[in-house]
């Protein structure tokens, strides 16, 4: 069935949000949990996920256009479904809704104007309550909070992270100040516009606010200038409210609040920076487009010279932000332990041999590696698990993802029940999807839903390494290069062929015996690939 996603609120303030840029066009498939696009506040920049899955079927509002809050924005649901019956239905339902709200909606502004003239908050003291992140929040749980009573806040840092009915997502502070009061404890659930926190200037005295938490009105018919600070002159129609934060050679600065923190985390000074947004606003993609050009020091001597240095910064691509993300999650949230094994490689290099003898085949040993672990994981489930935050999941199906390097970084294509393919299906698809991989047209498809990994490094002649876990699953598997060396067989001093393997693992899931167990399991079978096929 077709979802209608509408222009989210994602500040207690916003009334209105622009596009400033869509990852996702018409006809693409979206997971729940990807970035659809990025929308401009009145605050900040913000990325928005999708709730839903499905295809991509229509798009309501194009990049570096406005709408209202809760105007259509996109609808994702299955190629062919009825998509003007709900643009229709949504039209009609935003009018009776209107219809139907406007008593309530006056009652509610009259009882907080006369709350706002018996308790009138401070200046510089801000009342945060809880957002509505998505059309179809009531409630929100913190799941952790960033800042604590007493720290100072930047506007533009992250505040909490916020659970909603679909995601979980980071919340922005939208002013500067001293966190003053927090009204939910991690943990705590409240509905939308109830109070968050209180953040102000040190020392204040918020009891007043407490007794009646009331979120200071902003009016946003108002634009703020660096001339109009103090005397704010209504305009006849509804602006964004933009910020100044700085003047260069007379020349007023505009920035948003996301784009400041970005410049300052790369020390980058904003009046060398072209803005692309309204009004020549500086937006979030131009500081990370923002390239300076190279400075080298002036030299006085040719021994001087010697001593330059010279560099070029390259921003972040979005696969390697992905990254750092997951990775840096994984290694520092999942227990990892290591265990080594060698393999004696001469009946596997044999094998390999006169499989490539018959015409038109050609596996190599990580092929054969890889039906050996299928093989090993269907025998040994405790392995093909995955940690959750609520559960552990043994799957009985086998999915194993193949590391390939591409200009970027890293992509890990899977093989759906390896477990069922031949050496010479796997070698197949192995190559079509590392092609794909590196052209850059691979599909999401191709790369969600591993249930062991391998990462095999030893074509460039690394002899043992080892890997950081794909999460969710609980191990991953390094495979090094096969080296000769002197080996005892019979009592006996020969040259032979080995290969060292390192299984990753994470002890919340896989415990050493059970790691243990699976290599044992995997040894004979890579050692002796006859085995696989009786």
């Amino acid at each position: 069935m077709a979802e209608l996603i509408k222009m989210p609120r994602l500040s207690d303030t916003m009334e209105e949000g622009t596009v400033a840029s869509w990852f996702k066009k018409v006809g693409d498939t979206v997971k729940e949990g990807e970035i659809l696009a990025e929308i401009e506040t009145d605050k900040a920049t913000m990325e928005f996920e999708s709730f839903y899955e499905g295809t991509l079927l229509y798009i309501g509002i194009n990049e570096n256009e406005t709408a209202k809050v809760d105007a259509p924005l996109a609808i994702i649901g299955n190629p062919g479904d009825d998509i003007d019956s709900i643009l229709a239905n949504k039209d009609n339902s935003s009018n009776d809704k209107k219809v139907e709200n406007v008593e309530p909606a006056i009652e509610k502004v009259i009882e907080t104007e006369k709350k706002e003239i018996s308790q009138p908050p401070s200046e510089n003291t801000h009342v945060i309550t809880m957002p509505r992140l998505s059309d179809t929040m009531e409630e929100g749980t913190v799941a952790s909070w960033f800042k604590k009573v007493g720290d100072s806040v930047d506007e533009g840092e992250i505040l909490a992270e916020i659970e909603t009915d679909k995601a979980t997502m980071e919340f922005e502070s939208f002013y500067s100040g001293t966190l003053l009061h927090i009204g939910l404890n991690e943990g705590d659930s409240a509905k939308v516009d109830s109070l968050l926190a209180v953040i102000g200037p040190s020392g204040t005295d918020i009891s007043s606010i407490l007794e009646n938490p009331v979120t200071p009105k902003i009016d946003n018919s108002k634009e703020v200038s660096i001339d109009q600070e103090d005397s704010l002159e209504p305009v006849s129609e509804p602006k964004k409210v933009i910020e100044k934060v700085g003047v260069s050679n007379n020349k007023r600065i505009f920035i948003s609040p996301l784009a400041r923190k970005l410049a300052n985390d790369k020390n980058i000074d904003i009046s060398k920076i072209l803005g692309t947004g309204e009004n020549g606003r500086i937006v979030k993609s131009d500081v990370e487009n923002f390239q300076e050009p190279i400075a080298k020091t002036p030299v006085s001597s040719v021994e001087e010279s010697s001593e330059l240095h010279d560099f070029t910064d390259v921003n972040h691509s979005q696969m390697r932000k992905v990254i750092a993300k997951r990775l840096a999650e994984s290694k520092f949230s999942a227990p990892h332990y290591y265990l080594n094994i060698k393999l004696d490689m001469s009946e596997t290099i044999a094998f390999r041999k006169q499989c490539n003898s018959i015409p038109n085949t050609k596996i190599s040993f990580n092929d054969i590696i890889i039906k050996a672990c299928a093989v090993a994981l269907k025998n040994n489930p405790s392995v093909n698990s995955q940690w959750f935050d609520d559960k552990i999941r043994y799957n009985n199906f086998v999915n194993i993802g193949v590391a390939v390097g591409v200009e970027d970084g890293l992509i890990v294509p899977v093989l759906k029940n390896a477990d069922k393919m031949t050496v010479a299906d796997i070698s197949k698809s192995v190559k079509e999807m590392a092609s794909l991989a590196r052209d850059k047209k691979i599909t999401p498809e191709m790369i969600q839903g591993s249930t062991f990994t391998i990462s095999n490094l030893g074509m460039f002649g690394i002899e043992s390494f080892t890997s950081i876990i794909n999460p969710p699953n609980s191990v991953i598997l390094s495979v090094g290069a096969i080296i000769q060396e002197p080996v005892v067989k019979d009592d006996e001093i020969v040259v032979g062929n080995t290969m060292k393997l390192t299984l990753a693992c994470d002890h919340r899931v896989v415990d050493g015996l059970t790691g243990a167990k699976f290599l044992q399991a995997l040894k004979p079978l890579i050692e002796n690939p006859l085995s696989m096929l009786i």
